[in-house]
């Protein structure tokens, strides 16, 4: 079977909407660069399509009814959206998942520290990475710091004109011939993945009498700006990630180059499948699904293992009149849903790595479509069954949308899992499907806006026309 390549298949004015959607999510890119970031602009989206904070009905007794569109911010980390349908939610709802947190490196609790006249942060790194790829690159600072009295103070250093940006040093090329030795997982260790925070004393200090006088003056300048101190680091959630906006890759202007793109693409795109469906009459209930810390295992109160998806279709179905332990149960089981998440484009340059026989997603061949994931033998894989292979495939193709086969690489050449398997253990039909990319993880992804545009098409079809698969 032949793939299609989809920017042959564009008219000038198609082609055009492909653009004009590329450049709203290059914005909605540039300044997501945090789970939290994503959320508060998710709510901005969402509200200038007619939805309503959820709290705003439940904490009233206000009843919910079909074709009501609401979210729920799951502590502005997460959040669910649902156009609620007018069939019983207990006959399943058509989900769009994907997940919010990208690889990073983050401040360690207690991160300040001088050395030899350089002061540090101290980090930990998020998520699976190539530890020498984020060294000599400009970097920003995000996040937020809470104060004991409860106040908020939002970071957002190094994306702004007149910013200053980070840097973690690299040894160079002139010392480096032990170093380069090394195989690529210790070229750069963990434990020396610190950012430069400053290297100027503070005023008036005597190097002999004052300990950390560089130290002591970022301090001062953090105090002085925002207000914090020292201790106030510990309940902080300071990010580093790369600085600098996305931007279009290309001669052609075809990619986008940007970071983040795991799994923001797929984000953004379901986001605005269920908005742009927002004048629809849904049958049955439409939901986007925006989770966290899907990069370390889905874990925490904000990841999808956790009850919050759960407590908010209880509530829904409580609102109107339709909760029981078993009918929640049930709209669980009898739900379907897309578990968008990137998937390993075609490198031709190692292309040694990349599954054989047109198995593999290619840039600009349409949406990327993944019966399983896992490794060594699919372990910890969702491997989803014909029947609903079958039934996406005619939505798919009758909408007119550009997709192909995709894994995530040559068998036992790596491996990898997303939030598919979490999903369907609670009984529902799930398969992943999103956007191939190049230098996944990498500080910097490149994305195809033809693949992006189709995933779009895609998550559209899916919520109009998905039914359960008997």
């Amino acid at each position: 079977m032949e793939g299609k390549n989809a920017w042959l298949t564009y008219t000038p004015e198609q082609k055009s909407a492909v653009m004009a959607f590329a450049e709203d999510y290059m914005q909605f890119l540039s300044l997501g660069k945090t789970e939290r970031r994503c959320v508060i602009q998710a709510k901005q989206l969402a509200e200038g399509f007619g939805y309503k904070n959820a709290n705003e009905y439940l904490e009233n007794n206000i009843p919910l009814k079909p074709q009501d569109k609401v979210y729920f911010n799951f502590m502005d980390k997460a959040i669910a959206l649902f156009h609620i349908g007018s069939d019983p939610l207990k006959d399943g709802m058509n989900i769009l998942g994907a997940h919010i947190d990208s690889p990073r490196i983050d401040l360690k609790p207690r991160p300040l520290y001088e050395k030899d006249g350089i002061c540090f942060f101290d980090t930990h790194y998020y998520g699976g990475i190539k530890k020498y790829q984020w060294t000599a690159l400009p970097l920003a600072m995000y996040g937020v710091v809470i104060l004991k009295d409860g106040t908020h103070i939002d970071v957002a250093i190094g994306d702004h004109e007149e910013d200053e940006v980070f840097v973690i040093p690299d040894l160079l090329i002139h010392l480096s011939s032990s170093q380069l030795t090394k195989d690529g997982a210790h070229v750069v260790e963990g434990e020396d993945l610190d950012v430069i925070a400053g290297n100027i004393p503070a005023a008036n200090s005597d190097e002999k009498e004052v300990k950390d006088p560089v130290k002591a003056n970022v301090l001062a300048i953090l105090k002085d700006r925002y207000g914090i101190d020292e201790e106030d680091f510990i309940s902080a959630e300071l990010e580093i990630v790369p600085q600098g906006k996305a931007r279009t890759c290309g001669l052609d202007r075809s990619m986008v180059l940007g970071y983040g793109q795991d799994d923001r693409i797929c984000a953004y795109s379901s986001l605005m499948a269920l908005l742009e469906n927002s004048n629809e009459t849904l049958k049955r209930t439409a939901v986007c699904l925006l989770v966290d810390k899907e990069e370390i295992g889905s874990v925490g109160a904000t990841g999808m293992k956790s009850a919050q998806f759960e407590n908010a279709v209880g509530s829904i179905m409580n609102s109107m009149n339709q909760y029981n332990d078993l009918n929640l149960r049930f709209a669980l089981q009898n739900s379907t849903m897309l578990s968008n998440d990137v998937c390993a484009g075609h490198d031709p340059i190692n292309s040694a790595v990349s599954a054989p026989n047109g198995n593999m997603a290619k840039m600009g061949y349409g949406l990327g479509v993944t019966k399983y994931t896992g490794s060594r033998g699919k372990s910890g894989s969702n491997d989803s069954r014909a029947e609903y292979i079958a039934k996406l495939r005619k939505i798919f193709d009758d909408a007119g949308v550009i997709w192909q086969p995709a894994e995530l690489g040559k068998v036992d050449a790596g491996g990898g899992g997303t939030i598919a398997y979490i999903m369907a253990a609670k009984g529902m039909d799930v398969i992943d499907t999103g956007v191939a990319l190049l230098n996944m993880h990498a500080p910097f992804e490149v994305s195809d806006k033809a693949d992006l545009y189709e995933a779009l098409k895609a998550y559209k079809a899916f919520l109009k026309n998905m039914t359960k698969v008997q």
